[in-house]
């Protein structure tokens, strides 16, 4: 029998007075209390003395004597926490029965008053729901240890048994009522109580309601709790679940208020993730079966105010929990206990942050190359805002156009998590907290054409295609789902499409990265905006994109920020774009005039401050990344996470120089050798190019014993006294001192500019014969020659390639003559032309000496000579060589490892194919564009000798310096170089990939058709 159908007692006063002086010796005011099933009065003055339990007749005597045990139970564990004790009759019995005049059977007993205002008449505040939350923690607690037969009861307050309310819809007449009941009956049935069977259960107190819970009398914390007929074993989570159904029903935040409870339950007694999850549904099932219990009792019990008390505000609670997105709602929950909000939420974007280089770019290329506009949406007074807010398109259009052109910006850029002054329309309410607008954009707005094409990023299954037609919607919205490994999942959503999107996607639809979504949507279809992409990421799984909020309250931005995080690593923004720190450019260069070197140079007419390197590109403060084709010292790319993890875990062991054993020096000694040809296997190790070219000047001297140099016209071989001496690229330029008596320039062994009668089979010899007429002057001075050095591909002199056969001719003279042959490896080595390891191998020769700087540390300061065992030991004259810092354990770790991944990744054959492929598109520009007289390179090394016509061949240095100015406004950093500064040269990253060789080429290519008419 149903103990809720059972009537209460029907006692009167006069009976309570005798039976409570009877039975516990209780006198005194007497006033009764309301209750559902039993009956109560209160003995005694307000706020003191005792309550009389008259107990329902259909109540089994095990439960009122589990109910007994259970508050000694309390009471003997947790002596702090107020239930009220009970008393025991003069006869020494806590449950004496008596027998009405109607001949049933009651069990009676008697509670000691508990002081405080029931908490249903506080305003409660966030201090007063965790002192309720820390209370259930405490009592559920102390029941852990706690068992009892009469714990195990049939009851339909048993949030297991809220399937039961199903039966109880027809007692429902309002149609929203039953849907709303009938939504969280299918969400109890479907999703939440096969869940719950399997949770941990325990011995709970299940009705801690706003009237069962007492207030201090200060208003800030809870006092007490009574009333412990629900009590029984079920869920442990559905003790929080019914206190919380009914604490948060005058809230102005409930889930907000929910979670104040929870986490401070939670550090009483910590609660799973599992359990967490359900008590969403499970609040509002303890709502709905309180309100169906309700309807279908009214026609019995309509007097009963206790039956009826709360059900207005439950059904108005109901009503607002039935509008909230359940996934926010766990969420908001999980935060709550320090959980993570979105299971796998954090590994996503761990993920994200560590492959950004490899996803494909959304808008054709890196979001962050362009040239990018904040878009002032969080500036009310603005007039772009204003004409937005009154959805004036065509002002609209006017105010962006003028400030694309005034800030000379490719693309609108509208940050994540930004205030907005423009989202004030009533479809901004929220729906968590009454009276509060959504202002904060959780998605990435991209502004551009419309019609602009738009890219997934990462290969994908669409889950949903849907078009908003409101005014200030979505306009066609995409949903994707993406799965780039196992154990990381999530998604992105794609807003104010065009309309024709959704006619070529259909759901369950596979997306490859880099593959066409759609394109943006004009203002006509894309709910009144200015034409944009919004890209929201999505931790949770979901395929209705309807629920997801654009927009959100204020109060829960750190919440947001995990389940819908910002897209900038998925999109290809840089985090300075939003974030910029430091002084400005011009402060530094007004500081640079000041203190430093006033003949340092700076690149551009507009200089650049980078803050961040990153792969093949470099990253400016103000967040633009520039795609990097010059600084061939970064040859892995810049900040390579390998090369770093080496640098740190190295220098964090120790660093010390060659007088003490180390591993790592001889390890690298060996693996370099093992990359070079012949006897080419003794290595020593210094810190610069520079550096090792000085040295190889000492080796050269020590074995030869002569002093004259053979140098090759515009050649550079170092910042050293010595070095500027013979490097004509220094000495004949502005401040140098001319050429020294001991340094012979032999010419520059230029193709291009080879006189015309030369058969092209033969420039290699006829260049060389310039060496050997050195050679001879020499020889008349009465003197040998100690080396001839050449750089392996001349880079200052304009990228040259030497002609096939001319160093084997220019090494045999020398070699016959006495002297050594030194091959300067420092800007073209480590692979870089491809085909060879060494740029000196493609011309079929084998050095004395290679020296080798720039790439090998791949950034960090290293560099390197190596020579043959006779040149080794003629050096070997008692005089020490060191180096205080050449050859340190941390430099040769970090050389190893770039070793190691040049061959393990293949990249000498990525330059070559990466390398043909420019070379073929340079061709195709060089049929088009008359000012490129030569297209040369090898491999990443590779250059374009421009030309005022290419009948003179006459040097187009001011052309050149324009085509570098615009290719950098383009985003493209390229450099110029050569005598006459009229070759653009390009030595990019060995990771350089065809998309960027596109970007490179597709810019340049621009470059060269403005670069005439053009002012920079």
């Amino acid at each position: 029998m149903s103990i809720i159908n059972h009537p209460a007692p029907e006692i009167s006063e006069a009976s309570a007075r005798e039976i409570a002086l009877r039975h516990f010796g209780l006198t005194g005011p007497v006033a009764p209390l309301a209750s559902e099933r039993d009956q109560n009065f209160h003995f005694g003055d307000t706020g003191s003395g005792a309550v009389l339990k008259i107990v329902n007749a259909a109540e089994p005597d095990e439960a009122l004597r589990f109910q007994v045990a259970m508050i000694g139970h309390i009471k003997r564990i947790d002596p702090g926490l107020a239930v009220p004790p009970v008393r025991r009759s003069t006869s020494g019995e806590e449950l004496p029965v008596i027998e009405t005049g109607k001949g049933e059977r009651h069990l009676i007993r008697a509670v000691d008053y508990l002081k405080g205002t029931p908490l249903a008449e506080i305003r409660k505040s966030p201090a007063l729901l965790e002192s309720f939350g820390s209370f259930l923690g405490r009592l559920d607690r102390a029941l852990q240890s706690f068992g009892h037969a009469g714990a195990h009861r049939d009851l339909d307050w048993d949030l297991r048994k809220a399937g039961r309310s199903r039966a109880r819809l027809e007692a429902l007449q309002d149609a929203e009522e039953r849907e709303i009941c009938d939504y969280f009956l299918t969400r109890f049935e479907q999703m939440v109580e096969p869940r719950l069977a399997a949770l941990r259960a325990s011995i709970i107190h299940n009705d801690a309601n706003d009237w069962n819970v007492l207030v201090s009398e200060d208003g800030g914390a809870i006092s007490g709790l009574i009333d412990f007929g629900d009590a029984l074993h079920t869920a442990l989570i559905c003790e929080i679940a019914v206190g919380a159904a009914y604490a948060v029903l005058d809230a102005d935040d409930p889930l907000g208020a929910v979670a104040h409870m929870l986490g401070a339950y939670h550090r009483e007694l910590p609660l799973s993730e599992a359990e967490v999850d359900l008590l969403f549904d499970l609040i509002a099932m303890r709502l709905v079966t309180s309100v169906t219990i309700s309807a279908e009792r009214r026609p019995r019990v309509d007097g009963n105010p206790y039956l009826n008390i709360s059900e207005k505000p439950a059904w108005d609670m109901l009503r607002r929990w039935r509008r909230i997105d359940p996934p926010i709602a766990k969420a908001i929950l999980r935060q709550a206990c320090g959980f993570e909000v979105a299971p796998g939420a954090a590994k996503a974007a761990e993920w994200l942050s560590r492959n950004r280089a490899s996803l494909s770019p959304i808008l054709g290329r890196p979001l962050s190359n362009h040239r990018i506009l904040h878009v002032p949406f969080g500036d009310a007074a603005h007039p772009l805002v204003k004409a937005a807010a009154a959805m004036d398109v065509e002002a609209c259009e006017t105010a962006w156009q003028a400030l694309r052109k005034a800030e000379n910006a490719e693309l609108g850029i509208g940050p994540w998590g930004e205030r907005r002054a423009v989202y004030a329309g009533e479809m901004f309410q929220s729906k968590l907290i009454p009276n509060v607008r959504r202002t904060r954009h959780l998605g990435l707005d991209i502004f551009a054409e419309a019609g602009t094409p738009v890219l997934t990023a990462l290969s994908g299954r669409v889950v949903d295609v849907t078009i908003e037609r409101e005014p200030l919607g979505y306009g066609c919205a995409v949903l994707i789902e993406h799965e780039p490994e196992p154990g990381v999942r999530f998604a992105s959503l794609w807003g104010h499409l065009a309309h024709a999107t959704a006619k070529r996607l259909e759901k369950g639809q596979h997306l490859a990265a880099g593959e066409e979504i759609g394109t943006l949507g004009d203002a006509r279809e894309n709910g009144g905006w200015l034409p944009h992409l919004h890209l929201q990421l999505v931790a949770y799984a979901t395929d209705d994109l309807a629920p997801i909020p654009g927009v959100g309250e204020e109060a829960y931005l750190d919440l947001w920020s995990k389940l819908y995080p910002p897209a900038y690593d998925f999109a290809g923004l840089t985090r300075e774009t939003f974030h910029r720190e430091g002084r400005s450019g011009d402060e530094i260069v007004a500081i640079r005039k000041r203190k430093l070197l006033p003949n340092l140079s700076i690149s551009f007419k507009k200089p650049l401050k980078m803050v961040r390197g990153e792969g093949q590109w470099l990253i400016a403060d103000d967040g633009r990344a520039y795609l990097d084709c010059f600084n061939n010292v970064a040859h892995l790319g810049h900040a390579n996470p390998e090369i770093v993890e080496v640098l740190a875990r190295e220098a964090s062991r120790l660093n010390t120089n060659t007088r003490y054993l180390h591993d790592n020096l001889v390890s690298y000694a060996e693996a370099l050798g093992a990359t070079l040809p012949g006897d080419l296997k003794v290595a020593t190790f210094v810190c610069t190019g520079s550096e090792a070219n000085d040295l190889a000047l000492r080796l050269v001297r020590a074995k030869t014993q002569a002093n004259d140099m053979v140098v090759v016209d515009w050649a550079y071989h170092g910042h050293g006294a010595e070095l500027i001496d013979i490097s004509p690229y220094k000495y004949k330029r502005a401040g140098g001192l001319g050429r020294k008596a001991h340094v012979w320039e032999a010419a520059l062994p230029d193709s291009y500019r080879a006189p015309g009668d030369w058969p092209v089979e033969e420039h290699g010899r006829r260049f060389a014969e310039s060496i050997a007429r050195q050679v001879e002057a020499i020889r008349k001075a009465g003197k040998r020659p100690a080396a001839f050095i050449a750089e392996s591909v001349p880079s200052c002199a304009g990228q040259i390639f030497f002609p096939p056969h001319y160093l084997e001719e220019a090494y045999r003279i020398i070699r016959d003559a006495g002297g050594l042959c030194i091959a300067d490896e420092v800007q073209v080595g480590m692979g870089r032309v491809g085909s060879h390891m060494w740029a000196f191998e493609t011309q079929c020769v084998v050095p004395d000496i290679v020296t080798m700087g720039k790439p090998i540390g791949n950034g960090h300061p290293l560099a390197a000579l190596v020579t043959t065992p006779d040149v080794a030991k003629a050096f070997d004259n008692g005089m020490e060589y060191f180096n205080t810092f050449g050859g340190n354990p941390v430099s040769c770790a970090v050389g190893l490892k770039v070793l190691e991944i040049i061959a393990r990744d293949r990249l000498r054959d990525n330059a070559k194919a990466v390398g043909d492929y420019l070379l073929a598109r340079f061709r195709d520009m060089q049929g088009r564009h008359e000012c490129i007289g030569d297209v040369r390179g090898m491999g990443l090394f590779l250059g374009l000798d421009l030309v005022k016509d290419r009948s003179s061949k006459a040097h187009a240095t001011e052309l050149a310096n324009r085509v570098v100015n615009l290719a950098r406004e383009e985003g493209v950093l390229i450099g110029t170089d050569g005598p006459y500064d009229n070759v653009v040269k390009m030595r990019p990253a060995m990771i350089f990939m065809r998309r960027d060789a596109d970007l490179l080429c597709d810019v340049l290519d621009h470059a060269l058709a403005r670069a005439p008419a053009a002012t920079v």
